[in-house]
């Protein structure tokens, strides 16, 4: 029994993926897994995580036939260590923006509050910190969480950190069990299907974070997560309806 599994997405993965840091840190920690999700990648992703997992007990990988998008590899990925008898599962970018070992500070939160269900990390460029982060995209990361919270309600300071490690309960495989509307902004969509349970949220400012390569995230990309956030403020104005009324002919 592992107390952490990690689900990495991975999509063309080959040059940045670090064999190394990856070894290493789970060379170091026994009791926490990775799971690594190929998601139709077309370049030598697939032989670097066949080479990477062998004679390792603790790193595995599972592959999609075709690419889906981060989203779908996530939410594959989290049903496949869902079915383990890890404590925590959750998800980590395969570029490593997020060190690995930021882990261990998620574990600790989960050990001191208990009645936290999902950790999330939060890049906050604060004093004592190293965020390195481009101005582009920091200001238009400000921009999206704060229009995502006054939309949906959420108070949260970074929906998208890449780094997310959940407490196994009953509800969290229903969360995960139907498609994603979106493909990069799916972390809102998780937040919103936990429903009360965001109270149970904790953000942890990370100690350190990167931005690593060039990212995959185009401007139309992000022009398009905007017209999937009214799609999910919409679905959550129709389930708040239906809970008020159940009978009501809203989904």
């Amino acid at each position: 029994m592992f107390t952490a599994s990690l689900v990495v997405p991975c999509y063309n993965e080959e040059i940045r993926f670090n064999p190394e840091l990856f070894g290493k840190f789970l060379c170091e920690h026994p009791m926490i897994s990775c799971l690594f999700v190929n998601d139709g990648s077309t370049d030598g992703t697939e032989a670097i995580l066949e080479g990477f997992c062998q004679n390792r007990f603790n790193a595995s990988y599972i592959n999609m036939a075709t690419n889906g998008g981060k989203a779908e590899a996530v939410r594959m990925g989290m049903l496949h260590v869902l079915a383990t008898e890890a404590r925590y599962v959750g998800y980590w970018d395969a570029d490593l923006a997020t060190p690995l070992d930021e882990v261990l500070n998620f574990l600790d939160v989960f050990a001191q509050k208990p009645e936290i269900e999902l950790v999330t990390g939060a890049r906050v460029q604060l004093l004592g910190r190293d965020i390195q982060r481009r101005k582009v995209r920091h200001y238009a990361g400000r921009i999206f969480a704060t229009v995502t919270s006054m939309m949906l309600e959420i108070p949260m300071y970074d929906t998208q950190c890449g780094a997310k490690l959940f407490k196994v309960s009953k509800d969290l495989t229903q969360i995960f069990s139907t498609r994603f509307r979106s493909r990069w902004i799916f972390d809102v969509e998780i937040l919103v299907r936990m429903g009360p349970s965001i109270n149970q949220v904790y953000e942890l400012p990370l100690q350190s974070w990167r931005d690593v390569g060039e990212s995959k995230v185009t401007s139309f990309a992000f022009i398009k997560a905007v017209y999937e956030l009214v799609l999910i403020y919409r679905e959550k104005k129709k389930q708040h309806s239906y809970r008020k009324d159940p009978h009501s002919d809203s989904p």
